[in-house]
């Protein structure tokens, strides 16, 4: 379905996006400072399957629709930025944070969400991966999704990674609550702001 070299050349630039630090990855280290290295994962998990939503919807032509209709992009825009600072407030006014090793369903559903709500991922979908299809070589959505496929694997393991890691920074600053409810939410506000003055390209 996808020519061996393509996927060659694929490859190392889907892992330079997975590195470059975005909603997704800051989603997953908050997940793994606030709860520990199981809600990362599951948080990370989460982003891939949204992420993958989208590359599929991209590869059935529906990326196109929301790029041409102003009010669909804005729409699904200001729902992120709803959710994001409901987020940071009920993280802020939760009780004192510990590392109980329990994974919330707020890990895995709220990435799931946070993903499906960034209209920028559909949009850099729709520019990035068509340039890597070749419509001679099979079906273009079977193309999308195996594209998908290596940049939500390659998603997963960095950013399960990154809230592994800051989960060690959480465990310390669990022994004040306050001050990881602090970061948690700014995290979430941020991430709010950030989606909120995103522009159409």
């Amino acid at each position: 379905m996808v020519d061996p070299l393509t996927l060659l050349a694929f490859v190392p630039a889907a892992l330079a996006l997975n590195l470059t630090p975005g909603a997704d990855m800051m989603f997953c280290l908050g997940q793994g400072m606030r709860f520990g290295p199981r809600a990362s994962v599951a948080a990370s998990a989460g982003i891939s399957l949204g992420g993958m939503v989208h590359v599929t919807l991209a590869g059935l032509g529906l990326g196109a629709l929301v790029a041409a209709v102003p009010w669909a992009f804005d729409v699904i825009r200001w729902v992120g930025v709803a959710y994001l600072l409901w987020l940071a407030a009920q993280t802020f006014r939760g009780g004192r944070n510990t590392q109980t090793g329990a994974v919330p369903p707020s890990a895995f559903r709220g990435a799931l969400i946070v993903s499906l709500t960034n209209p920028k991922v559909i949009l850099f979908v729709l520019a990035f991966v068509p340039q890597f299809v070749v419509p001679e070589a099979g079906p273009v959505l079977m193309q999308f999704l195996i594209f998908g496929a290596v940049l939500s694997l390659g998603g997963f393991v960095i950013n399960a990674l990154v809230g592994v890691f800051a989960g060690g920074l959480g465990r310390k600053l669990a022994k004040g609550g306050q001050a990881l409810r602090w970061i948690s939410s700014g995290i979430f506000v941020a991430l709010a702001a950030r989606l909120a003055v995103l522009e159409r390209a």
